[in-house]
């Protein structure tokens, strides 16, 4: 730094309020400042930084599922499933204009007393936190610890903490609706999971809306957002149910997996079975006919999280807040 301020022809204070952001210098100084820092090649010493700020600049993106953390499906799961790949981007973009970084964390029950000691050790200033099941206990504990974080759905259970969604259930409504505008008259789905927020409330406004228009019957199997899974259900659910001539699958990744078994099976897409998936992923795209779909906005709703975690990082004490997204459908050739 003091080589800086002697290339700059200021003081040392002047510098290091340069490099922190301080607003009241003046734009020429700051530039003269900043090309000085340039062409030293001065690198702040984070270490050192981060013994006066009590800041790490680093947020972790924790991943809670209920599967093992060694398990290679779950490891898999997390590395290629577009969905999280979406959200890294989005949250990765918001973050870093701030110089923030992001710290992926995939864990499972198991792993909940790592993550949590390494949250207590102060390694991020933050967490955003990607919770799938109802019966997740992370988020109260993440919460117990006073650390700033911010949900990427509606918690399952009553808890203070920001949160943002998409309205899952107009989702599920608006893919019901298109499959009878398409005149399909008998219609199935492949939900989620049922005991994760998203796989429940799509299932429930898919058959709710249905219900509606006087079609109760409506044949389920439980899925669990892979394609492998989905391939094996909806072989099974046509099985059970040749007459079907709509489904509703709840994720992209789902719905590339029912579309290879409908397909095998001899059926044509849309003409025998028109077909609705949940997401508007790259998935999506890779199905042929491509997939009609349910966008969420995936990448604009890990930016607010990563929005939101910002503004409780800086304010500590600040009122929780939730934001909902509204979907949209994205019609393709399956429906």
């Amino acid at each position: 730094m003091d080589q800086v301020a002697r290339a700059a022809g200021v003081s040392r204070a002047t510098v290091s309020r340069v490099i922190n952001g301080a607003p009241t210098v003046d734009a020429k100084i700051r530039e003269i400042v900043q090309r000085a820092i340039a062409e030293t090649g001065y690198v702040p010493n984070g270490a050192a930084r981060t013994l006066v700020t009590r800041r790490t600049d680093s947020v972790a993106l924790v991943i809670s599922e209920p599967e093992r953390p060694n398990d290679s499906s779950f490891l898999n799961r997390v590395f290629t499933d577009p969905y999280f790949g979406r959200v890294t981007a989005g949250a990765t973009g918001a973050l870093r204009p701030h110089d923030i970084h992001l710290v992926i964390v995939p864990t499972d029950s198991a792993g909940h007393h790592h993550v949590l000691r390494y949250l207590r050790q102060g390694a991020v200033d933050g967490v955003l936190l990607i919770s799938s099941h109802d019966r997740d206990p992370l988020p109260r504990l993440v919460y117990d610890l006073g650390i700033p974080a911010v949900v990427s759905a509606r918690p399952a259970r009553p808890l203070a903490v920001s949160f943002v969604d998409v309205d899952q259930r107009l989702g599920a409504r608006l893919a019901a609706d298109r499959l009878l505008a398409r005149g399909r008259r008998r219609l199935a789905t492949i939900t989620g999971p049922l005991d994760s927020p998203a796989g429940h409330d799509r299932f429930d406004g898919f058959r709710t809306y249905l219900r509606a228009h006087d079609l109760s019957d409506v044949p389920y199997l439980e899925g669990d957002f892979t394609r492998a899974g989905a391939e094996q259900l909806t072989r099974e659910l046509l099985r059970r149910h040749p007459d079907v001539d709509g489904l509703f699958v709840a994720s992209d990744l789902m719905g590339e997996g029912a579309l290879r078994a409908v397909q095998d099976l001899g059926r044509r897409v849309p003409e025998d079975i028109a077909v609705v998936g949940f997401d508007d992923s790259s998935a999506a795209l890779d199905c042929r006919p491509q997939l009609t779909t349910v966008r969420q906005p995936v990448e604009e709703m890990a930016a607010e999280m990563a929005a939101l975690l910002l503004a409780h990082i800086a304010t500590p004490g600040l009122l929780p807040r939730s934001v909902m997204f509204q979907p949209t459908l994205v019609t393709r050739g399956t429906a």
